[in-house]
């Protein structure tokens, strides 16, 4: 490796192709890598939907989205051959100094490695399983895959990859900022769903974009309606638009109980969980928001990989311990999805007590400066 190439170079392409719980849990690789030489320019190539996440961030200076034809997404139809020779085009008129491809362990570096290598960026970095021989520049041998229980958090995969260019990472927690408009917003919009801004608020979020990592939803609403019967909290059932027949069945369901699924974006849903005493959801992009502003979580965790539980924030991860653990299937291929309807809701309100309690609250408290869960 050529240290002082990376030392020096200027104008810097972060490859990150993923969703946006992944994009998060790269958060702190990205800063680090922008933080290492003064007047670099950071910027990220990821797919549509993480960009509304990606544009938030402060450390990130530019963001070019691509639909991958080699990605698993819901755009992946769109791709096209003309697009991704374009893309290469326009890679190539940026002249990057470097370019660092992030990937999960079940996915090859080789097609983005090769854009780099098409864009004539000269340094190129990233995990691979297989040789890449002159498509990187920089090849990180990736066990992860064969490690099964001893595969590395995903988070400290990425810190690991910059670290081997010689990049410091000082601060190793996830990162989203909340700004003061989102929080506006955000609070707003759930006084005209019925919100109280006095109370404490717990947020329930039902959605994951695979249908192996989410909960039950009749177990869901009963783990709701026990909550609810504790009478701390005034609930809000968030998600997206995919999720709001599952928000406004509960919410129907459940006294005390309001659905914002469908109307926040991702900085105002940032606000909402940031406000709450803890978040409820599954293994899916929420948990990872909510560690990036420091709520703790209940992650409903089925376990199709060991790699994404909450990272560096009071959680408790639920999971019914099956044989078939660590499938990395987005769909169960026994279609019993134990792993997750094995979890009781008692179990449910039992760690968010544990994570709420006075205990749990004054420590939070004295930890940020602020009382947990005071909106006005």
């Amino acid at each position: 490796m050529n240290r002082q190439a990376w030392d020096d170079a200027r104008s810097l392409l972060a490859v990150r192709l993923d969703g946006i719980g992944d994009l998060l849990m790269t958060t702190p690789a990205l800063h680090a890598l922008k933080d290492a030489r003064p007047g670099r320019t950071l910027t990220l190539l990821t797919s549509p939907q993480a960009a509304a996440v990606a544009r938030e961030l402060p450390f990130v200076d530019d963001v070019i989205t691509f639909v991958a034809p080699w990605m698993k997404s819901a755009e992946s139809a769109r791709a096209s051959c003309e697009a991704t020779l374009a893309l290469v085009r326009a890679l190539r008129e940026r002249a990057f100094d470097a370019g660092v491809v992030f990937t999960v362990c079940t996915q090859s570096a080789l097609p983005p490695a090769m854009l780099l290598f098409e864009a004539g960026i000269p340094l190129r970095a990233g995990y691979a399983r297989e040789n890449p021989y002159a498509l990187l520049t920089d090849w990180r041998v990736d066990p992860d895959r064969e490690l099964a229980f001893g595969m590395r958090h995903e988070v400290q995969r990425h810190i690991d990859l910059v670290q081997s260019l010689g990049v410091a990472v000082s601060d190793e927690g996830l990162q989203f900022p909340v700004r003061g408009e989102a929080r506006r917003a955000m609070l707003a919009k759930a006084a005209t769903a019925g919100m109280d801004a006095r109370r404490r608020w717990l947020v329930v979020h039902p959605g994951a974009t695979a249908s192996s990592r989410r909960y039950p939803e009749a177990r869901l609403t009963e783990a709701v309606r026990l909550l609810a019967a504790e009478g701390r909290w005034q609930i809000a059932i968030a998600g997206a638009n995919a999720d709001a027949r599952c928000a406004e069945a509960i919410a129907s369901r459940v006294h005390d109980v309001v659905s914002l699924a469908g109307r926040l974006d991702w900085p105002e849903l940032a606000a909402l969980i940031a406000a709450a005493e803890a978040i409820v959801c599954n293994n899916s992009a929420p948990a990872h928001l909510a560690a990036a502003v420091g709520t703790p979580v209940v992650d409903l965790y089925a376990l199709t990989n060991p790699q994404h539980t909450p990272w560096r924030v009071p959680h408790r991860a639920l999971w019914h311990d099956v044989s078939c653990r660590f499938c990395l299937k987005s769909v169960c291929p026994h279609g019993h999805q134990r792993c997750l309807a094995g979890v009781a809701p008692t179990e449910v309100v039992d760690a968010v007590l544990s994570l709420t309690g006075s205990m749990a609250r004054a420590q939070r408290a004295s930890r940020d400066g602020a009382h947990v869960g005071a909106l006005s």
